[in-house]
């Protein structure tokens, strides 16, 4: 890649990564599949929850900081990824906070950052969905809201939450809604600013705390939800029919950066790089649709594809969009043999294990590519379909699909160099 400014050759590298989701901080690991992490809401429907320790996390960042406890849990999801990733990317000292007193990094909402100014930028398909459901059933109630209504639940709150959280004092605030490929719209924008120098560090992803009554009528309603029991793994990608859609919820955040070809042949440890990020569009008269053979999809690969300077033959393997619906799980994988032919790459899928987290599904899939890519290792899905089990040789490359409602895509190719 080269930087639009400068001409010089750069690659993005993920730094730091933070996520949240049913499996709580962990990822997934090989071996015997684990319990199913799915549970019954009071609605009736299996979805995919955070576990408890998860939830006492976000129970604690809520009750630690008082600013934080009107925020969304939406929000909450995006700063205790967003955490993870600039710990682990190394970005801020740990000890001196806002406040001038010293304490353990995960104890402040906000630290000071060793590093210039980040910019930020988060997707969420629906944003705040929960407090704005308790704002207007307020106002039905009682015809009036709090004066906090309005700046709680618009989109742009989500990444100007993270950027205060991570003590950040400049650079650019971005929220982006594209349905459930908004992380990667997140992360397009965040590569695209990186090439062109416009900033040399972002924390991008995306979350989603859709799991409130109205959301899942509406997921209902569309009549792809599951009909299997929350201990009878009921999401389960490319098995055929039954639907099996699972929502989730959950976040996941990138602390990205731009490196010179010199400063990245000068690491001494393996780099994950973000090579190449495509969209695509199909303008179908159905808004919940795709055309058979996902020409969105299509178009979103070549793009990353070239993006990276690859050739299909270059991928080792395809974290899926699949939701465990037929017709999108079957669309998606016409797109791959058009562009792969009858010998596709390994299938993969972490949602069976996650459901369907809408806006942060893009960004927690390729955090699970990233932790395929170090381990080369992933749990094998205890139900009949054709994601992969094992590899018969090293992964080095991996595309992350994505796609949502109104006829968008997007994919990523991440490697490890």
């Amino acid at each position: 890649m080269t930087n639009f400014l400068t001409g010089s050759a750069a690659v993005t590298v993920i730094r730091g990564r933070g996520r949240v989701s049913a499996l709580g901080v962990a990822l997934p690991t090989s071996g015997d599949a684990p319990v199913p992490p799915f549970t019954t809401h009071p609605t009736g429907v299996p979805v995919a929850a955070l576990p408890a320790a998860a939830e006492t996390a976000v129970t604690e960042l809520r009750r630690r900081h008082p600013a934080y406890r009107q925020l969304d849990r939406t929000v909450l999801l995006a700063l205790l990824a967003a955490r993870q990733a600039t710990a682990q990317a190394g970005w801020g000292n740990g000890e001196m906070m806002n406040d001038g007193q010293e304490r353990h990094l995960t104890d402040s909402p906000t630290y000071q950052l060793t590093i210039p100014p980040l910019a930020v930028s988060i997707g969420s398909s629906r944003g705040a969905t929960g407090r704005l459901e308790e704002f207007h059933a307020g106002f039905l109630a009682e015809g009036s809201v709090p004066v906090a209504a309005s700046p709680l639940t618009t989109l742009g709150n989500v990444a100007s939450w993270v950027a205060y959280d991570a003590g950040q004092t400049g650079g650019a605030t971005l929220s982006h809604s594209s349905t459930c490929s908004s992380a990667f719209q997140a992360l397009g924008n965040a590569l695209a600013w990186l090439k062109a120098g416009m900033a040399t560090r972002f924390l991008a992803g995306g979350t989603e705390a859709p799991l409130t009554d109205f959301t899942l009528a509406q997921m209902r309603a569309i009549g792809i939800y599951s009909p299997l029991a929350a201990a009878d793994w009921p999401c389960r990608p490319g098995a055929g029919r039954p639907s099996t859609f699972v929502l989730g919820e959950g976040s996941a955040v990138f602390a990205l950066e731009q490196l010179s070809a010199a400063q990245a042949t000068a690491e001494t440890r393996p780099l994950l790089v973000l090579a190449g990020v495509g969209f695509g569009f199909e303008a179908i008269g159905s808004k919940t649709g795709l055309s058979p053979e996902g020409r969105h999809f299509q178009q979103a690969i070549r793009q990353a594809l070239t993006q990276a300077a690859l050739t299909p033959a270059d991928i080792d393997a395809v974290v899926l969009h699949s939701p465990g619906t037929p017709a999108g799980d079957a669309a998606e994988r016409a797109a791959l043999r058009a562009i792969f032919g009858a010998e596709l790459p390994l299938l993969l899928s972490n949602k069976w294990l996650l459901g369907h987290t809408l806006g942060a599904s893009a960004a927690l899939s390729l955090d699970f590519a990233c932790h395929v890519l170090e381990t080369q290792q992933w749990p094998a899905p205890p139900f009949t379909t054709d994601l992969a089990s094992a590899a018969d040789k090293p992964i080095r490359r991996i595309l992350v699909n994505a796609a949502g409602f109104g006829g968008n895509a997007a994919s990523v190719v991440v490697e490890r160099q």
